[in-house]
């Protein structure tokens, strides 16, 4: 397994465990706040691209591993996430928040996230004590 892919690894999975936390603590008030405000919106999208832009030209790997596939497969998923999210209307984003009730439902929309964040830093790291070829 490559360096790039144990790095995005931890990386990445961190990240998500991270963000979990602080969203599961702080409510769903912080993405609310955020999906009601389109300059900064706009500004994550920006970033979020930049990052997708960033795994994807860096680790594009189809073989080799569930965890290299798999990284390359989120990478993806940021990238297409957040170009949607750049060309999307504000009013069009808050009607799909409130259709999908995710005020009322927010930690279930953390579960994804999580279970990427768990597999990710715990294969991230246990792939350091194994030799280069060890596929995970």
């Amino acid at each position: 397994m490559s360096e790039s892919t144990r790095f995005l690894a931890r990386l990445i999975g961190l990240f998500a465990l991270v963000m979990v936390i602080a969203i599961a603590v702080r409510g769903s008030e912080i993405v609310g706040t955020m999906v009601a405000d389109p300059a900064l919106m706009f500004v994550v999208a920006m970033v979020t691209v930049a990052a997708g832009l960033a795994i994807v030209l860096a680790h594009n790997v189809w073989s080799g591993g569930v965890l290299p596939v798999a990284v390359t497969l989120v990478g993806w998923w940021i990238l297409i996430k957040a170009v949607w999210l750049l060309f999307i209307t504000p009013a069009t984003l808050a009607r799909l928040m409130e259709q999908l009730h995710y005020r009322e439902h927010f930690h279930w929309f953390l579960v994804p996230a999580l279970v990427i964040g768990v597999y990710f830093t715990w294969a991230g790291f246990a792939s350091a004590g194994r030799g280069r070829d060890a596929k995970i």
